[in-house]
């Protein structure tokens, strides 16, 4: 019954870092300005258009 009780915890570990990997990039994500946003894309755009 030990077994179970470290791998339930092993498993609410791993749910609490994944939550927190996505609130980070979130976080992220939002610090962009629209007119970053926008430039970013045309660069990608480009960049696929010439590959």
């Amino acid at each position: 019954m030990k077994a179970w009780k470290v791998v339930g915890l092993a498993g609410l570990v791993g749910v609490a870092a994944t939550g927190a990997v996505i609130a980070r990039g979130e976080r992220k994500r939002r610090a962009y300005t629209p007119e970053e946003v926008r430039d970013r894309i045309k660069t990608r755009v480009k960049e696929a258009a010439s590959a």
